[in-house]
């Protein structure tokens, strides 16, 4: 919801959807790509929110889950054009800086998607 309160008046078109089911996703390899498909090219991220429905304000390549040597997580913004958030927080983090992630952290993206990480 942040990034609707950022993103000026094209936002006031959007509309919520009605029922997005919960997903859930074990986090493998060294990192999980977030993003959009790119049709143009084909290129699809490990977490991919073009199917419906579909978050609008994600970028094609918004944010990697990225491995830490002890196991845990940090997100990174890969410059995305709506930045994304952890824990409801109204600022956007830097792009490309790692910041790590305990358990239950949530990490926005978009205009309505949330990830939340959760260990074991």
């Amino acid at each position: 919801m942040a990034m609707m309160q950022r993103s000026g008046p094209e936002a006031a078109g959007l509309n919520l959807p009605a029922y997005s089911p919960e997903q859930q996703r074990t986090l493998t390899g060294n990192q999980v790509t977030i993003g959009r498909r790119r049709h143009s090219t084909g290129d699809t991220p490990d977490i991919d929110l073009s199917v419906p429905p579909e978050d609008p304000g994600v970028s094609h390549q918004h944010a990697v889950l990225v491995q830490q040597p002890d196991g845990s997580w940090a997100v990174v913004d890969q410059n995305s054009t709506n930045g994304t958030t952890v824990n409801m927080s109204e600022e956007p983090i830097q792009p490309f800086v790692p910041v790590p992630l305990q358990d239950g952290d949530r990490v926005h993206v978009g205009a309505w998607t949330t990830i939340t990480v959760r260990r074991g």
